[in-house]
């Protein structure tokens, strides 16, 4: 019995310091300089409107490219005041036929607002591989819940446009077709863990780059 009224104060034991630090300090723009930290960022000294603005996202993504696609990032590393305040944003242009293929976020949550378009999205839960997907017109919204295999592709006949915000001032970011065929990952071990067989393989990694 003493021990279960002495949880609560000592939960509030641990939490306070880490509240306390984070009311003392109103912000930490990110000095770039210095190298990241698990932490973030070291704050830059001296810091001024600019800091807290960023004009980056304004301008459409190249979408010329294998997936046609594009993601233009407003992290930590574009905009360095959102480090240590648990935010970033980007922008998705994705072009008709284009697809942002299967990858997780490892660092982050994801909230994506369609602004133009319609784009097919979905994610798969990591417990029973449950998988939940949603058309996204002009104006809806949808979340990925951090670390979760998701998917976003243009399902209709015009280019398509999203905001993206997530929970963290660097989301991090891994595709998993790239993660299986665009390395030196030997054929032999890809096509043990994935089923898949020697042509498959060497198709895919001749297409995205790979080698082994």
């Amino acid at each position: 019995m003493a021990n279960a009224m002495l949880l609560p104060a000592l939960i509030s034991f641990l939490i306070l310091p880490f509240s306390s630090l984070a009311l003392t300090q109103d912000f930490c723009v990110a000095d770039l300089a210095c190298p990241d930290t698990p932490a973030g960022y070291p704050c830059k000294p001296g810091v001024g409107a600019g800091d807290f603005y960023y004009h980056g996202l304004a301008a459409a993504g190249n979408t010329n490219n294998l997936i046609k696609a594009a993601v233009t990032p407003a992290f930590v590393g574009q905009f360095p005041g959102v480090n240590g305040l648990g935010i970033s944003a980007a922008r998705l242009d994705i072009a008709v036929g284009g697809v942002v293929p299967l990858h997780t976020h490892p660092a982050a949550s994801e909230l994506l607002f369609v602004t133009e378009g319609t784009i097919l999205a979905g994610f798969i839960s990591s417990s029973s591989n449950t998988v939940y997907t949603k058309t996204l017109y002009k104006g809806d919204i949808m979340v990925f819940p951090q670390g979760l295999l998701h998917y976003q592709y243009n399902g209709g006949s015009s280019p398509a446009v999203a905001l993206v915000a997530f929970s963290g001032p660097n989301p991090g970011l891994q595709i998993t077709d790239y993660a299986l065929f665009a390395n030196n990952l030997p054929s032999a071990v890809v096509e043990t863990v994935t089923f898949l067989d020697d042509a498959q393989v060497k198709k895919l990694k001749s297409v995205l780059g790979g080698t082994g």
